[in-house]
C-alpha cells in the first residue's frame, strides 16, 4: 500500500473513532458523582443536563461546518481541506485534555464545537481516494478499504478510551487524559503523512464564490425534489432512532449497573464489530437477493423491537449481547437508504444528495439528543422509549410516503 493511500486511510479512521474514543469518558466525568470534574453535589439532572449540551452542541456546529467545509475543499483542493480537519480536530482534543485537566465545562463545549465545524475529513478523505482511482477496479479496492479503515475506527475508538484510562490494566501509567494524547499522536501523525505523501496533480484552486449560508440554503433544495423528501422523512426518523440508543448506551449502563469507563467501552466496541460485520458480510449479499423496501421494513422493525428488549433487560453482562442485533440492523438499514438516495437523482446532483444525508443525520442527531436528555431526568428509560417511537413513525411515514411512484420505482435490488 502506498503511503498516498495509507495517509488518507488514517483520516477515515481518526474520524470515526472519535465518538468511541470521547463518549465512555464524558459520560464518566460528567455523569459519575465520584469524579471531581463537576461538583460532587451536583444533582443527576444537572450533570445529564450538560451531557446533553455537550453532544447536542458538536451536531449544532456540525450541521453547519461539515457541507461548508466538504464544499470548500472542492475549490482549495482535498489537501487543503482535510489539513483544515485535522487542524479542528487537533484543536479540539488539545482542548478537551485542558478541560479535563482544569475542570473546565467551557473549556470542553468550546473543544467540542471546534471539532464538530471542522468534521468533514471522512467524506473529503473519500472523494480524495475516488479522486485517485485509475480504474473502476482500482476504485471498488479503495471503497472497501474505506469500509475496513471504518470499521477499524469504530473498534480502535472505545477500545483506546477503556484500555488506556484503566488503571487496573495500566497502572499508574492509566488516565481520562491519556486517550486523547494518543488522538493527538494519530492526528499529528496524519497530518505529517498527507503533507508529505499525498498530492493532487493538476488540480488548481478556484475563488471561493459563496458563504456559509449559501451552503444550509442549498440543502433546501429538498423540497423540490419530491422522491429526495420523502426518503428524507423517512431516513430522519430512522436515524433518530438509533441515535437516541446510541448516545445514550453509556449513561444508561453507567446509572443502571453502575458500568465503569472500561465496561462502557466495551459496550461500544461491540456496537462497533456489529457495525463491522454487518457492514462487511451482511449488505452486499442482502441487496443482490432482495428488494430495498424489505429489507428497510425488517430491518427498522428489528431496531425497534432490539432496542425494546435493552431496555426491559435485568441482567447487566446481557447487555452486550442484546446491542449486537440493534447494530446490526442499522447496518442493514444505512447503506440501503443512502442507495435509495443516490439512485433518486443523477450524477450531477451526486454530491448533493449526499450532503442532504449528512444534513439529515446532523439535524436528527442533535435534536433527538437534546430531546431526549432533557427528558431522561424524568425517567432513565426515556432515551429508549422515543427511540421506539420513532422506529414506529419511520415505518408509519414509509408505507405512507414510499407509494409515490417516483420512489416505488427505486426498489430494486442487486445496485
Amino acid at each position: 500500500m502506498n503511503l498516498s493511500r495509507l495517509s488518507l486511510l488514517l483520516v477515515v479512521f481518526i474520524d470515526v473513532m472519535g465518538f468511541g474514543l470521547i463518549l465512555p469518558i464524558f459520560n464518566t466525568i460528567l455523569l459519575d458523582p465520584q469524579q471531581t470534574f463537576l461538583p460532587q453535589d451536583t444533582p443527576t439532572h444537572t450533570r445529564q443536563f450538560d451531557y446533553t449540551i455537550l453532544i447536542a452542541l458538536f451536531f449544532l456546529f456540525y450541521f453547519f461546518g461539515a457541507a461548508f467545509i466538504a464544499k470548500v475543499s472542492d475549490y482549495i483542493g482535498r489537501k487543503k481541506g482535510i489539513m483544515i480537519c485535522l487542524t479542528g480536530a487537533l484543536i479540539g482534543y488539545v482542548l478537551t485534555v485542558a478541560a479535563i485537566m482544569t475542570a473546565s465545562y467551557w473549556l470542553l463545549l468550546l473543544g467540542r464545537a471546534i471539532s464538530g465545524f471542522t468534521t468533514a475529513n471522512q467524506p473529503i478523505a473519500q472523494a480524495a481516494l475516488i479522486d485517485i482511482s485509475h480504474d473502476d477496479q482500482e476504485k471498488s479496492k479503495n471503497l472497501g478499504m474505506i469500509v475496513a479503515a471504518s470499521a477499524l475506527g469504530l473498534l480502535g475508538g472505545p477500545l483506546i478510551s477503556g484500555l488506556l484510562s484503566d488503571q487496573n490494566l495500566m497502572g499508574s501509567f492509566a488516565s481520562l487524559e491519556l486517550p486523547f494524547y494518543v488522538a493527538i499522536g494519530l492526528i499529528l501523525i496524519n497530518m505529517a503523512l498527507i503533507l508529505l505523501f499525498f498530492s493532487e496533480p493538476g488540480f488548481k484552486s478556484q475563488k471561493i464564490d459563496f458563504g456559509l449560508l449559501d451552503v444550509v440554503l442549498n440543502l433546501w433544495k429538498v423540497f423540490s425534489h419530491p422522491v429526495v423528501l420523502r426518503l428524507s422523512v423517512v431516513m430522519l426518523f430512522s436515524l433518530m432512532c438509533l441515535n437516541a440508543f446510541f448516545f445514550f448506551i453509556d449513561t444508561y449502563l453507567l446509572t443502571r449497573f453502575k458500568f465503569g469507563t472500561l465496561q462502557n467501552s466495551m459496550a461500544l466496541a461491540v456496537f462497533g464489530a456489529s457495525m463491522a460485520f454487518g457492514s462487511a458480510y451482511l449488505t452486499a449479499p442482502l441487496h443482490e437477493r432482495y428488494k430495498k423496501f424489505p429489507l428497510l421494513y425488517l430491518s427498522i422493525a428489528g431496531m425497534g423491537v432490539g432496542i425494546l428488549a435493552f431496555m426491559l433487560n435485568p441482567i447487566a453482562d446481557l447487555s452486550y449481547v442484546l446491542i449486537v442485533p440493534i447494530t446490526i440492523a442499522f447496518a442493514i438499514m444505512y447503506p440501503t437508504m443512502l442507495s435509495l438516495f443516490s439512485g433518486s437523482v443523477g450524477p450531477t446532483e451526486q454530491g448533493w444528495v449526499m450532503g442532504v444525508t449528512v444534513a439529515i443525520y446532523a439535524l436528527g442527531s442533535g435534536t433527538i439528543t437534546a430531546l431526549s436528555g432533557s427528558l431522561m431526568a424524568i425517567n432513565l428509560r426515556m432515551p429508549f422509549i422515543i427511540a421506539i417511537l420513532c422506529c414506529v413513525l419511520a415505518l408509519i411515514t414509509m408505507a405512507k410516503l414510499f407509494r409515490y411512484s417516483g420512489v416505488q420505482a427505486l426498489d430494486t435490488k442487486g445496485k
